[in-house]
């Protein structure tokens, strides 16, 4: 039948393959629209034998029979009166709206906010077996940036589900790398939280647009990523700083330039993470906190000395702490004073410091499987594209470099 300038077509049928030991089968409705049809089932069954498929209708003038058709007649108006309300409310109407709102008739006024808060409670909850502790608080600071974002900029403190578009998430987008001062693969990387919560509503059928079809995520792969060269190292580590905040920060820094430990780890670094082998090595034996991989660090004199030097910090063995690790931005920001005061052209960040291990190691001329075990990688793959940048260092320098010696402390500083 027509419907305005759309057709629209009902049919019903039984699915005998799950007749009931009763001789009961399920009706199915069968909704389409524009060539595209949808399958949902009407809670409804009728004996097998009395159905007669070309009526659409249950045969018999019993009292189940009449029920039946008395219902399937209900289902179709509502079918009708369901796509009536989607199109005046602005909606297509179309055949997985219509499915979506006799499954779930509160969808239309599901809150974006208020759902993706349930679902952080629910990636929360599977912290240490599908996700770390780490990704759960990503998407937990993704809510309250988009909360901030919703207030902002369309003075609500929520909005529809359905009423998700481009223009939020681009919108969305902007106001991370500018309210927020994110670079694009940091803003990438909280946008695909939101991209998971909306494939999740998707699967769900509580929407059927996905807000993200047309929205490009490309990461900025091409750029240089910094590492000190030997000779710089050996600069930061000698060079005498008067104040004690930075001289804190620059010994994490060499700490994980010398480990090769993500700056996490670094903070999260305990006592009964420190072992002897037999040989007397002592090592770092520590499961990483973005994968859970377990890394082996052999600690050289440099990175032990430094556990020496704050082993008898009160506030640290209150927390139970290793070393003095601030948070991620203050960090960050007091590298750059660092990088002045020792001269260093190049942007220091936490990162940088594994990114220099892993260039020295390579050209001292560990093997790539052997840094892999260090660095906490399943696989050699992410050692090798992280030296195949084109400020990393080649395999043909590596294996000339392979004479050199680490970087020299001064002792006197010590």
């Amino acid at each position: 039948m027509n419907y305005g300038k759309k057709t629209i077509l009902r049919d019903f049928f039984l699915r005998r393959a799950r007749t009931t030991k009763a001789g009961l089968a399920p009706i199915l409705a069968r909704i389409t629209t524009n060539g595209v049809s949808k399958e949902v089932y009407i809670q409804c069954s009728v004996p097998a034998d009395r159905w007669n498929q070309s009526k659409e209708w249950a045969t018999g003038r019993d009292k189940l029979c009449q029920q039946v058709n008395a219902y399937l007649n209900e289902y179709r108006a509502r079918i009708l009166a369901i796509r009536q309300e989607l199109i005046g409310k602005g909606y297509e109407g179309n055949c997985i709206e219509i499915k979506n709102q006799l499954q779930h008739p509160e969808s239309l006024s599901m809150m974006f906010l208020a759902e993706l808060s349930k679902y952080c409670e629910r990636r929360q909850g599977e912290v240490g077996v599908r996700i770390t502790q780490l990704t759960a608080n990503k998407y937990h600071r993704v809510l309250r940036y988009l909360k901030e974002y919703t207030a902002i900029q369309y003075k609500k403190d929520d909005i529809l589900l359905s009423a998700l578009n481009y223009a939020y998430i681009d919108g969305f987008n902007t106001f991370l790398q500018t309210a927020h001062h994110c670079k694009t693969n940091g803003a990438i990387n909280l946008l695909c939280c939101v991209k998971n919560f909306i494939l999740y509503c998707i699967r769900n059928e509580w929407i059927d647009k996905n807000p993200f079809r047309n929205f490009k995520m490309k990461e900025e792969r091409n750029k240089d990523k910094d590492h000190l060269t030997k000779t710089e190292l050996e600069i930061l580590i000698n060079k005498r700083i008067e104040n004690e905040r930075l001289e804190r920060i620059r010994d994490v820094f060499t700490f994980c330039c010398m480990t090769g430990m993500a700056f996490t780890d670094a903070d999260h670094l305990r006592p009964e993470h420190i072992t002897k082998g037999e040989t007397g090595q002592i090592w770092i034996h520590k499961p990483r906190e973005k994968t859970t991989v377990l890394s082996r660090i052999p600690l050289l004199p440099y990175p032990l000395s430094l556990l020496k030097k704050y082993g008898t910090d009160k506030e640290l063995q209150a927390k139970g702490k290793l070393l003095p690790v601030p948070s991620n931005q203050r960090m960050n920001a007091y590298l750059k004073e660092i990088a002045v005061i020792c001269n260093i052209d190049k942007t220091l960040t936490t990162h940088c410091a594994r990114h220099t291990f892993a260039c020295l190691a390579v050209e001292y001329g560990m093997p790539i499987d052997v840094l892999a075990k260090i660095l906490g990688h399943t696989n050699t793959n992410m050692p090798r594209l992280t030296l195949n940048s084109p400020n990393s260092l080649s395999a043909g320098k590596c294996r000339r470099s392979a004479r050199c010696s680490p970087p020299r402390t001064n002792p006197s500083r010590q």
